[in-house]
């Protein structure tokens, strides 16, 4: 009886050993700007099945994770319009800021970091575990006359400030 045990935990150990150790993927975050300075962003994933499991059990919300991130850059109530295992979308109110000037409207985006999620993970238990990656593999930032900024694996993004087109 005992040879089965230990056949069983040797099992599981290689199939711990040869698991790949991946977690949350940041595949893409687009920003979309209204010309008041309200922004859609939306942030494509993928998680690993055992991060799919604790959305699922209501442990981690990828939503409020985002939510979070963009806390900070507005005074304003963040709304949450979606979220699934693959994907948040939320409404962040004021985010740009707008000034006009000689008839022009110029929209300032504040910088955008990811760095925070990364050290906040390294503080959980499983954190050796696994290995993260947070940023997206495109970044782009939509201008309401369709400018686009893009960026590519960036954690972190500078301030982008456009002046509208007539």
């Amino acid at each position: 009886m005992k040879r089965v045990y230990l056949l069983l935990a040797c099992l599981c150990l290689l199939a711990f050993a040869v698991m790949p150790a991946q977690a949350f993927t940041a595949k893409s975050l687009t920003v979309t700007l209204a010309p008041n300075g309200d922004a859609v962003i939306d942030m494509q994933y993928d998680l690993s099945f055992l991060e799919q499991s604790a959305v699922f059990f209501r442990m981690a919300d990828p939503a409020t994770e985002l939510k979070k991130a963009f806390d900070s850059n507005t005074n304003q109530q963040i709304t949450v319009n979606s979220v699934t295992s693959s994907s948040a979308n939320i409404l962040v109110p004021s985010y740009a800021r707008v000034s006009q000037k000689d008839g022009s409207t110029t929209l300032s985006t504040p910088a955008i970091s990811f760095e925070r999620a990364e050290t906040v993970l390294k503080t959980y238990w499983f954190a050796p575990l696994i290995s993260a990656d947070f940023s997206p593999g495109v970044t782009t930032i939509i201008f309401p006359d369709g400018y686009k900024t893009i960026y590519y694996e960036a954690l972190s993004m500078p301030t982008v400030t456009h002046t509208l087109s007539a």
